[in-house]
């Protein structure tokens, strides 16, 4: 049986983002775009089996806080209920490392992997799971940086410059090399 998910395009200050949503929580978030119609073809294209709907409580509570979010305000995405179905099980904690990333606080790939106890063999591994991140922004990949605190890359519209326009919202940007070379916390 397939999910069925519920999703909606909605504006920010960056451009409209998208969300999508299924009983279990929140399963996708499209990050900015200028065109709302490209932001909904970027939602059907990842999930398929979704239709636009009217949001639930949760949902409208995610909106509320992306739109929040990108006016400015420092979020605390960790209380958002997530459904990453049919993610498999290095993704869920990678995700579950970089979700805990702090408002205006870096780390890098290599970082988390030290975080997980795994070898640095796995730092690519880490940037799969970062650039295939369903819910970017709730699983903040955009403060996971490459080694020496460079950007890396950054799949979202406007790739690697979304990634620094969100960082310099957070302030991230004015000690990027520092922190990344320092702890997640």
């Amino acid at each position: 049986m397939t999910n069925h998910y519920g999703y909606i395009v909605f504006p920010t200050a960056l451009g409209h983002c998208g969300l999508a949503w299924a009983e279990r929580g929140i399963a996708r978030l499209q990050l900015p775009s200028a065109d709302a119609g490209e932001t909904e073809k970027l939602i059907q294209k990842r999930l398929p089996s979704s239709s636009i709907a009217v949001p639930d409580t949760r949902a409208r509570e995610a909106i509320a806080m992306v739109s929040r979010y990108f006016d400015g305000e420092e979020i605390d995405f960790t209380p958002v209920e997530l459904d990453l179905s049919g993610q498999e099980r290095f993704f869920l904690d990678v995700y579950e490392v970089a979700r805990h990333i702090g408002w205006g606080r870096t780390t890098t790939y290599g970082g988390i992997v030290k975080t997980l106890g795994l070898s640095m063999e796995k730092a690519r591994d880490v940037g799969q799971a970062m650039a295939k991140n369903p819910v970017p922004l709730i699983i903040p990949c955009h403060r996971v940086l490459a080694a020496g605190g460079r950007l890396g890359g950054f799949s979202a519209p406007g790739g690697t410059n979304t990634k620094l326009r969100m960082l310099d919202l957070e302030n991230a940007g004015r000690s990027r090399a520092d922190d990344a070379q320092g702890s997640l916390f």
